[in-house]
């Protein structure tokens, strides 16, 4: 089976799973688990934050991240189709008592002024005042595209002049930084919070971490424990994130290679692939993966008429090659 459904699918390599059985551990609650520990701080260090916290899911830590930059009662400004409000159930506002609103963009892509002229003031107490913009990069919706950091930079440089901050939903931050060539550190400085995911293109069974200030990371301390994130003996699961930075993270620019080709091969403009998912538009979406799933391939229905493919380190290039065929073949017919 060719599982093109989702990079979250993964699961961890023999020696990923020898660095988990042999993790020294603590109990995390009281800080004491030195390899999350060691964790936090490579993490922060890689973004230029002052601190991080390891947090068990990417919802939990754009969720955190949030509510450290905004107030029950005031709203966080993000694009339509953005994880943060597509995914995440509502949580910003059934848990915290946040608003969010939000603006239709261009496939997902940031358009900083669009998002600016939006933005609601909080000296006028007859509006909900915008107390953040969220930014998703990679963007998932938008089939994986890289946000352009002209716009990324327009957007935090206006918000230091006005006083709003920016969320980073890193997910797949990873893959946007090998595609670009970008350094992590400069996205991380483009961001007040940033939530980066280990569990999808790294390889991981499970794990998030949040970066910030040391001073924001002590508040979402107290937040992850409220919302049940408080976990002993975990650097079991750092040790596995620790493995995918040294093992897995160059590797991704495979999974961007493999999916340049299932693109060509699939008819799709290759230029409008920029990372580790390909989009196939105007399709009979329920019958090409119940047809691609007897044949041995899974894929992703994101609507009736839209298939959704995304590579990553369990799919080789032997099966990209099937995938391929399989899918040329029914989209031939």
């Amino acid at each position: 089976m060719v599982d093109l459904r989702s990079d979250t699918v993964t699961r961890p390599s023999e020696a990923m799973r020898r660095a988990m059985a042999e993790a020294e551990v603590g109990d995390d609650v009281y800080e004491e688990d030195p390899s999350v520990r060691a964790l936090e701080e490579r993490v922060a260090e890689l973004f230029g934050h002052e601190a991080a916290l390891f947090v068990p899911s990417g919802t939990m830590g754009n969720q955190i991240g949030m509510r450290l930059v905004c107030e029950p009662g005031q709203e966080i400004l993000c694009d339509a189709d953005a994880h943060v409000v597509t995914y995440e159930m509502g949580a910003a506002a059934a848990i915290f008592g946040i608003s969010t609103r939000t603006v239709v963009s261009a496939g997902g892509r940031l358009d900083a002024q669009q998002l600016i002229d939006q933005v609601r003031p909080k000296d006028n107490w007859h509006l909900t005042a915008t107390a953040a913009v969220a930014v998703e990069n990679s963007h998932n919706r938008g089939g994986g595209l890289v946000q352009p950091l002209g716009e990324l930079q327009e957007l935090w440089n206006w918000s230091r002049e006005a006083g709003v901050a920016v969320h980073l939903d890193g997910a797949r931050i990873w893959n946007a930084a090998v595609a670009s060539g970008t350094e992590l550190s400069t996205y991380g400085r483009l961001a007040d919070t940033a939530s980066v995911c280990f569990s999808k293109g790294l390889g991981t069974p499970v794990g998030s971490v949040l970066v910030s200030s040391a001073e924001r990371i002590a508040t979402a301390r107290l937040w992850r424990k409220r919302l049940g994130g408080g976990m002993r003996q975990v650097g079991v699961l750092a040790a596995a994130c620790t493995y995918a930075l040294e093992n897995n993270l160059p590797r991704l620019a495979e999974d961007h290679e493999h999916a340049q080709l299932l693109a060509k091969r699939l008819g799709v403009d290759p230029s409008t692939v920029e990372t580790n998912m390909v989009v196939l538009d105007d399709v009979p979406a329920p019958m090409l993966a119940e047809a691609a799933k007897a044949q041995g391939v899974l894929v992703s229905q994101v609507s009736a008429r839209k298939i959704r493919l995304v590579t990553h380190l369990d799919v080789d290039r032997a099966g990209i090659d099937r995938a391929a065929d399989v899918l040329a073949e029914l989209l031939a017919r």
